[in-house]
């Protein structure tokens, strides 16, 4: 399966170093992740030209979700709207729920990163998937999700990520 991010993201703690073009797509990531409507449209459109030769008529998109339902639709409903416009893909929004709230990906267990979520097994089973996410660090939320979406029956082709945790390195 295809893996790839399309940007270097600079956490936070680092960002006081960082080039003005780190922190500027910083900035714009973190916009997203807050569902303003600009950065979601640049997500959209910078996604979907990035995926311009892949033929994805027959294939669904889903986001692997946030902590609670309101962060998942705020970040990625829009999102996923557009970019399935942009590529001529399935929008797959709907056939994923998150049920009550989770302690965020950095704060909780790996055991327990996706045990309030729901997924509509019935239209997934047989279908191509692809799965997109906002920043990758580990990739482990992104795996228990792609485990989860493929029990369901899905055949999850490719998965894309906005951006990926960039670890600047000391060496003594």
């Amino acid at each position: 399966m295809l893996k790839f991010a399309l940007y270097n993201y600079t956490p936070q703690r680092r960002l006081r170093k960082a080039s003005f073009e780190e922190q500027d797509l910083s900035r714009r990531i973190l916009l997203f992740k807050d569902g303003r409507k600009t950065a979601t449209t640049w997500a959209a459109n910078m996604m979907a030209q990035s995926l311009r030769l892949i033929d994805l008529s027959d294939t669904i998109i889903i986001c692997v979700p946030a902590s609670c339902q309101h962060t998942y639709t705020r970040r990625f409903k829009r999102f996923t709207k557009t970019l399935c416009e942009k590529c001529n893909a399935i929008n797959g929004f709907d056939y994923v729920h998150v049920v009550g709230k989770r302690d965020k990906r950095h704060i909780a267990s790996t055991d327990s990163v996706l045990s309030n979520i729901l997924i509509d097994s019935d239209k997934l089973s047989g279908q191509k998937v692809l799965v997109i996410d906002d920043i990758v660090t580990t990739g482990q939320t992104a795996e228990c999700f792609i485990k989860m979406v493929e029990n369901a029956g899905a055949n999850v082709r490719m998965t894309c990520f906005l951006a990926k945790t960039k670890e600047r390195y000391r060496y003594s």
